[in-house]
């Protein structure tokens, strides 16, 4: 396995994305594709599945909004330089319209609006193959270096 803390961080979500990386434990509880990346731009596809419903039969909050934290976290880490990493600081999502199993695959997208030395903002949308929304949401990035 190569090393990863001489990636950059494209390098390493590019990994991801083609499997000569492994893939973070909760992608076996939460399953999506990774597709490839562009830096700044990150695109996942996933199923809602039944698993995942709350009381009112559609899909629960907490997928949601795992989802768009995983893929705008990502759309970050395509920005880092070599050691660097870069936790979320917060996220806010906005519930559109609820997700149930006949949605089909949907398309998760994390953006970045800026990176500055310290702080990423990101943008990210969950959409079906039509390009109707289901949910938005915002996140904040801290970029924290190497020994500090």
């Amino acid at each position: 396995m190569p090393d990863t803390t001489l990636m950059n961080g494209i390098e390493f979500v590019t990994g991801l994305s083609q499997g000569t990386l492994p893939r973070p434990p909760m992608a076996d509880l939460l399953p999506f594709t990774l597709l490839p990346p562009d830096e700044g731009h990150v695109e996942l596809l996933a199923r809602p599945e039944a698993r995942f419903f709350n009381v009112m039969n559609t899909v629960h909050g907490g997928w949601i909004m795992t989802m768009l934290d995983t893929s705008m976290s990502l759309a970050a880490q395509t920005t880092l330089m070599s050691g660097e990493v870069c936790p979320s600081q917060e996220t806010s999502v906005k519930f559109v319209r609820p997700i149930s199993v006949d949605c089909g695959e949907l398309r998760i997208t994390g953006k970045v609006i800026s990176r500055g030395r310290t702080v990423i903002t990101l943008d990210g949308r969950i959409e079906n193959s039509q390009g109707k929304l289901y949910a938005h949401g915002t996140s904040t990035c801290l970029i924290v270096r190497p020994g500090l």
